[in-house]
C-alpha cells in the first residue's frame, strides 16, 4: 500500500490533490462525475462579502496551451455559500478550503470573519490578485506592504487555517511568500493566473471585454514549477503548488519541486474526472518507483551544480 496523504498547516490530506478555486464550482457541479471523497480537499470558487456579478462578456478565449479568462470572480456571496452550498459539502469526508477575496481590507475581514464561523468550511484561501481601492487600486499581491497589512488583518480575525494565494505578477515569489510567513500565514498556494491579452485582428479590439485577463493552463506550467521550487526555499511553512497541471506528471513536477499539495484548475474543463485520474497517476508512479510514502518526493529535486 502506498501512503499519499500529507499534512497542510494541521489539515490531514488523504493525498495531495486539491481542486483550483474558480474551476471546480462549489463541488456539486463535479460530483456527478465522481465521488468527491477520493479527493485530498475542495476549494470553493471565490467568495466575497457580498454577491459579484462578475464582468460583462466575452470573458473567456482559449489561447495556445491555455486560455484568458476575465470573469471578474462572480459569486454568489458568503451568506449564500454558507447556507446553499455548504450543507452539500458537509456530507463528504473531506477538508472544505473556502477562497475568498476583498477590494478593501475590511471586505476580507468581513468575508474571513463569517467564513469562520461557519461549521463545515476547514481552512481559508485568501486571493491577494486582488485591487485594493482604498490605495488607488494597487494589487494587493504585489505590494509587500500592502498584502502585509491585510494578511495580518485578517490572520487576527481567524483561527482557521489561513493560506495565502500568491500573485505570479511580481518580481520576487520568495520575497511575497516570506511576507505572507511572517504575517501569520499557515501556508501559501501559487500561482494564480498570469495576466494577458488576446487581439482580435480583424476589429483591432482585445477579444475579451475587461481588455485583459488571466492566463492558465499548461502555458504557464514552467513558470509556476520554477516559482513554486523559488518560494519552497523561501518558507517552512506548506506551499500548495499550482497552474497548468493536467497529468500524474504534471503534479509530481511540483511535489519533486517543494510543493506539499496541488491544485488542479484548468483541466477540469477539459477533462471533468482530471482530479482522479492525476491521484491515480500518482498512486501507479509511486508503485513503479517502489516508493510507499508520498512524502519521500516532496522536495527531492536534485539540482544541477
Amino acid at each position: 500500500m502506498v501512503n499519499l496523504s500529507v499534512n497542510i498547516a494541521g489539515l490531514r490530506l488523504k493525498n495531495p490533490i486539491m481542486t483550483a478555486s474558480g474551476t471546480f464550482g462549489y463541488g456539486e457541479e463535479y460530483s456527478e462525475f465522481m465521488d468527491l471523497n477520493r479527493l485530498g480537499a475542495i476549494v470553493a470558487k471565490g467568495l466575497s462579502a457580498a454577491p459579484r456579478q462578475g464582468n460583462p462578456t466575452p470573458r473567456i478565449v482559449e489561447t495556445p496551451a491555455g486560455m484568458l479568462n476575465a470573469i471578474g470572480l462572480q459569486n454568489i456571496g458568503v451568506k449564500a455559500f454558507i447556507k446553499e452550498k455548504l450543507p452539500f459539502l458537509k456530507k463528504f469526508d473531506i477538508p472544505v478550503i473556502a477562497n475568498f477575496f476583498g477590494d478593501s481590507i475590511d471586505e476580507y475581514v468581513k468575508a474571513a470573519v463569517e467564513l469562520s464561523g461557519a461549521d463545515g468550511v476547514h481552512a481559508l484561501e485568501m486571493n491577494i490578485s486582488c485591487p485594493n481601492k482604498q490605495a488607488g487600486w494597487i494589487v494587493f499581491g504585489t505590494d509587500p506592504e500592502i498584502m502585509e497589512q491585510v494578511v495580518k488583518a485578517v490572520r487576527k480575525e481567524t483561527k482557521l487555517p489561513l493560506i495565502v494565494k500568491l500573485s505570479p505578477n511580481v518580481t520576487d515569489i520568495g520575497l511575497m511568500a516570506k511576507v505572507a510567513e511572517d504575517c501569520g500565514a499557515d501556508a501559501v498556494s501559487l500561482i494564480n493566473t498570469i495576466t494577458g491579452m488576446a487581439v482580435d485582428v480583424k476589429s483591432r479590439r482585445p477579444v475579451l471585454a475587461n481588455n485583459t485577463g488571466g492566463l492558465s493552463g499548461p502555458a504557464v506550467r514552467p513558470i509556476a514549477v520554477r516559482m513554486v521550487w523559488e518560494a519552497s526555499k523561501a518558507v517552512k511553512i506548506p506551499v500548495i503548488g499550482m497552474g497548468g497541471i493536467t497529468t500524474a506528471g504534471d503534479a509530481l513536477e511540483f511535489l519533486i519541486a517543494g510543493a506539499r499539495a496541488v491544485a488542479v484548475g484548468t483541466a477540469n474543463f477539459i477533462n471533468p474526472t482530471a482530479v482522479i485520474d492525476i491521484i491515480d497517476g500518482i498512486e501507479k508512479f509511486l508503485t513503479d518507483e517502489g516508493i510507499s510514502d508520498i512524502n519521500e518526493i516532496i522536495g527531492s529535486l536534485k539540482i544541477r551544480s
